[in-house]
């Protein structure tokens, strides 16, 4: 039995891996991030209900870290082709930890986005001055997620770089 697979059979699996561990970890970030600052908004709006379209900002900055899961897992996927080029557990393990990278971070920025969100929004319906502060915060909560997401296409361009063909 003749194979035309030239690489590492498992490889593969670990660049597949790393494509869901993008998708899913950045998602689960993003879901925490929203429902979270979601309660918040909620839970303001009873009070205050001309706050809310104001207050939605952090669930807005939730939603984009998924996003930043989907290029990575989307990048991924696109250089997996075992059949059109050799593909070795390097080029895996590259997509594995690029994907990790974003996903983790988006992971955890989504947890910093959805506590700051949940109380800053209930703050910024007693005290107004604290949304510029609230604002800044999360921008630097949505950065994590952006470094995770530059890291991770640093790391998935360096698949296919492992040998000289």
């Amino acid at each position: 039995m003749s194979s035309s697979f030239s690489g590492d059979e498992t490889a593969p699996f670990f660049g597949f891996l790393g494509a869901a561990a993008a998708l899913v970890f950045s998602c689960m970030g993003a879901a925490y991030g929203t429902a979270k600052s979601g309660v918040g908004v909620a839970s303001m709006g009873v009070m205050r209900p001309e706050l809310v379209m104001k207050s939605i900002v952090p669930v807005v900055m939730a939603g984009v870290l998924g996003i930043y899961g989907l290029i990575i897992a989307v990048i991924i996927s696109t250089g997996i082709n075992p059949k059109a080029k050799s593909y070795y557990l390097f080029d895996g393990y590259a997509h594995l930890s690029s994907g990790l990278a974003c996903g983790l971070a988006g992971l955890s920025a989504g947890m910093a986005i959805g506590i700051v969100g949940d109380a800053g929004v209930r703050a910024n319906a007693q005290q107004p001055k604290l949304f510029v502060g609230m604002i800044l915060i999360l921008i630097f909560a949505e950065a994590l997620a952006l470094y995770g997401l530059i890291v991770g296409i640093i790391l998935s361009s360096r698949a296919g770089q492992s040998r000289a063909e």
